[in-house]
């Protein structure tokens, strides 16, 4: 006949053992993704900073325009960089400004799904070789008769 409680003083005394490795290589485990995954101690991951308008528009191969009032600039950085201004000007002036910062871009076209005007531009169809970005996107609205505000994007991919 069999010792009643007989291999369960073994079991008691191991499985402890074997458990505290266990949950210390989980937790260790765990925290290296959660670390890995953070952007947290990378100051460019995804943080938008101001920039100039000069810079922000530079990057994308163009200037303010002359009678433009240029309002928030800024820069996102992580795998990609993007730049973005806002700029109100004249309406009459738009497709003018347009046209002489990329004249090898296709026409700037009026589209209700992007507002008044859009204008997408890429090193393959007008995009200055100066430029630092890959695409540029244009997206103008009419505030109202006069004004027009236009944003501006200029990113990598």
């Amino acid at each position: 006949m069999a010792e009643p409680g007989r291999g369960h003083t073994r079991w008691r005394l191991i499985l402890p053992v074997l458990a505290v490795p266990v949950l210390v290589l989980g937790f260790l485990i765990v925290g290296l993704f959660a670390w890995a995954l953070s952007d947290e101690d990378d100051p460019r991951a995804g943080a938008m900073q101001k920039v100039t308008c000069a810079e922000a528009l530079a990057f994308g191969g163009a200037s303010a325009p002359a009678h433009a009032h240029v309002g928030n600039c800024t820069l996102q950085q992580g795998i990609d960089t993007a730049y973005t201004a806002v700029l109100r000007m004249p309406r009459e002036d738009v497709r003018d400004w347009l046209r002489e910062t990329y004249p090898k871009a296709p026409e700037a076209r009026s589209d209700a799904s992007c507002g008044a005007l859009c204008l997408d531009v890429s090193h393959e169809d007008g995009l200055p070789a100066t430029a630092g970005a890959h695409v540029v996107q244009v997206r103008v609205e009419y505030e109202n008769a006069e004004t027009a505000r236009v944003r501006f994007s200029a990113f990598t991919m």
